[in-house]
């Protein structure tokens, strides 16, 4: 595991409230670990936490930061990606709670040259599991051409 992370948002390409990641604890091989404490006052808070299905955007940004981390390790800096789709998300609990303190891990399953990736993701709090899923994730070289449609 790595002893020295970077801040969140030199990892993961979201600003102001829409990052919902507090830092990443650990980064290695095909895997990281990040975490978060459920705000009272956030985009998604309301009622005493967030709803559960916000769990998919927490996988998403773990994944971001793990992509910005390899993208770190090469002296280059964070992209955008593409969330694709997301299969068999499974949640114990209708909300997650403000207060509390969320571990998201994901794991790369795989990844093609073309960018095209999949992760098997969880979320922990008090060394429960609460959440899990597998995200499937489109990095492109170029996102503003893609993003323009001119590398379909």
């Amino acid at each position: 595991m790595t002893d020295t992370l970077p801040p969140i948002r030199e990892l993961v390409p979201h600003a102001g409230a829409m990052s919902l990641l507090d830092r990443v604890i650990a980064v290695e091989g095909d895997r990281l670990r990040a975490e978060v404490v459920v705000p009272a006052e956030g985009l998604f808070s309301q009622d005493g936490g967030v709803g559960a299905w916000v769990g998919i955007e927490y996988m998403a940004q773990a994944v971001a930061a793990w992509a910005g981390w390899q993208a770190r390790e090469k002296g280059q800096p964070p992209r955008i990606g593409l969330l694709l789709g997301t299969r068999r998300y499974r949640c114990s609990v209708p909300r997650f709670m403000v207060g509390q303190r969320l571990q998201v891990d994901i794991e790369r399953g795989y990844q093609a040259d073309n960018g095209l990736g999949q992760f098997e993701c969880r979320i922990h709090a008090d060394g429960a599991e609460l959440a899990s899923a597998t995200l499937t994730v489109f990095g492109p070289e170029d996102p503003s051409t893609f993003l323009n449609g001119e590398n379909v």
